[in-house]
C-alpha cells in the first residue's frame, strides 16, 4: 500500500486528518453568536467572517469560494452555517450537502432577529451534529489522500538553507505518492519566478506564473511600496535576509522539485493531483487559509525566528532549522531541523523523520499549535464594500 495514515474517509473521496464540527458564520452580523457558541462548545471550531452585505465583483466571488471551501473541508465532519443573509447561508449549506456532509443552517431573519433565540437553536443543532459525527472512526488511508499546504513565516537564512528545502523533500514524497501540495505568497516568487516557470507542465502555465508575479510587483509599484522593508519585513531583515530575491529563493524551496500542474486562484480547489501554486498575498494567516479553503488537510509551516500561528482546521506542523529558535521554542516547534544547519545530519536523513511525523499527525497526534489553541483562519478581502 505504500505510505499510509489513519484518517476519516468522506463520501466525496476526500480524507480528513481531523473530524471537526465547524460552526461557520457567513455574515458579520452573526459573528458574535458564532463566538458565543464556540465558547459553549470548546471542542468545536467556531469561525466567522466580519463581512456581510455589499461585497461586489471578484471580492464577492472569492469570499463565497472561501466560505464554501471551509464548509466542505475534508477535516470538517459536520457544519452548522449561521448568517443573516438567507441566500448566502443556503449557498454555503448546499455546497456541504452536495458532498453528503452533515449540515444544519440557521438564518437570523427566520428567528425574529433575536440573537438569543439563534444561540439557543444553534446550540441544539451543534450538539446534535457533534453527537452524530462522534460515531465516525479513522481508517487506514493511502498518503495519496494528503494535500499539503506549504507555508513559511518569520523566515531567516536558516529557512532557505534548511527548513524550506527539507519541507520540499516531503512535498516531493507526497506528490510522488499521488497526493497534492501547494505553495502561495506570490510576492515571494519575485526574483525566482523564472525557476517556478521552468517547472510548469505547459508553456501556457509557465507564462501565467510569470504574469502573476509581474502583477504583484506592479501592485507594489502602483501603491508606492518599496519591497525592501515591506517584504522582506523588518523581522526578516533583522534576522539576516537582505532582499526579496534572497527571500524568494528560499521560499520556493518549499515546493520541492516536481512539475507544477496548475496556478490556482485564492481558495480555489485543484482539479488534479500533484504540485500547484496559488496566486495570493504574502500574509501568512491569509495564505494558510487560502490553502485550507482549497482543501489542504495538513500544513507544513517553516519558521526562522518563530511563528506560533496555525490553521484552525488543518494541523499545522512547525519546522525550524535555526538552532537558537529550536532551543528557545520547544513548545511551539513540532520538528527541530537544526542538526542539518550545524552539519550533523543530512536533509535526506531528516526528511525520513519528518515524514514519519507528518503521517503520525495526519493520524491524530496533536501539533503544538493545536495543543496551545494558537489557531485561527483569516478571511481576506480584495476591496471595499459598496
Amino acid at each position: 500500500m505504500g505510505k499510509t495514515f489513519y484518517g476519516y474517509p468522506r463520501a466525496n473521496g476526500d480524507v480528513g486528518t481531523r473530524n471537526h464540527l465547524l460552526i461557520l458564520g457567513v455574515t458579520g452580523l452573526t459573528a458574535p453568536i458564532v463566538r458565543r457558541l464556540g465558547g459553549m462548545l470548546p471542542h468545536a471550531v467556531a469561525l466567522a467572517t466580519t463581512s456581510g452585505s455589499g461585497l461586489i465583483g471578484d471580492d464577492k466571488a472569492m469570499h463565497l469560494c472561501l466560505l464554501k471551501g471551509l464548509a466542505t473541508h475534508p477535516n470538517v465532519g459536520g457544519v452548522l452555517v449561521l448568517g443573516h443573509d438567507g441566500r448566502l447561508v443556503s449557498a454555503v449549506a448546499d455546497a456541504a450537502m452536495a458532498i453528503s456532509r452533515p449540515v444544519e443552517s440557521l438564518v437570523f431573519d427566520d428567528l425574529g432577529h433575536d440573537a438569543l433565540v439563534m444561540t439557543e437553536h444553534g446550540l441544539k443543532a451543534a450538539v446534535g451534529l457533534m453527537h452524530r459525527i462522534s460515531r465516525e472512526r479513522r481508517e487506514c488511508c493511502n498518503a495519496q489522500k494528503l494535500f499539503l499546504g506549504l507555508e513559511c513565516g518569520r523566515s531567516d537564512p536558516s529557512s532557505g538553507l534548511v527548513a524550506n528545502p527539507l519541507v520540499g523533500l516531503i512535498a516531493d514524497s507526497i506528490v510522488d505518492a499521488g497526493g497534492r501540495a501547494v505553495i502561495g505568497e506570490t510576492t515571494e516568487w519575485l526574483g525566482a519566478e523564472h525557476l517556478l516557470a521552468e517547472r510548469a507542465a505547459t508553456p501556457e502555465l509557465a507564462q501565467t506564473i510569470l504574469d502573476a508575479a509581474l502583477r504583484r510587483e506592479q501592485m507594489a509599484i502602483d501603491a508606492g511600496i518599496d519591497l525592501t522593508g515591506a517584504n522582506p519585513g523588518q523581522t526578516n531583515i533583522d534576522a539576516g535576509l537582505s532582499s526579496i530575491e534572497e527571500k524568494s529563493l528560499g521560499a520556493i524551496a518549499k515546493s520541492g522539485s516536481r512539475p507544477i500542474k496548475g496556478l490556482l486562484r485564492y481558495a480555489e480547489r485543484p482539479r488534479e493531483q500533484g504540485l500547484h501554486v496559488m496566486d495570493q498575498g504574502s500574509y501568512a494567516p491569509e495564505s494558510v487559509t487560502g490553502f485550507v479553503a482549497a482543501g489542504a488537510n495538513l500544513v507544513l509551516f517553516t519558521t526562522g525566528v518563530g511563528n506560533a500561528y496555525g490553521s484552525a482546521l488543518a494541523p499545522s506542523i512547525k519546522v525550524s532549522g535555526n538552532p537558537e529558535t529550536a532551543a528557545r521554542l520547544g513548545h511551539q516547534l513540532d520538528f527541530d531541523a537544526s542538526k542539518a544547519f550545524r552539519g550533523e545530519r543530512s536533509l535526506e536523513d531528516l526528511a525520513e523523520e519528518l515524514e514519519t511525523l507528518v503521517l503520525d499527525i495526519a493520524s491524530g497526534s496533536l501539533t503544538w499549535s493545536e495543543a496551545l489553541n494558537e489557531t485561527n483562519e483569516a478571511f481576506t478581502r480584495l476591496g471595499p464594500s459598496f
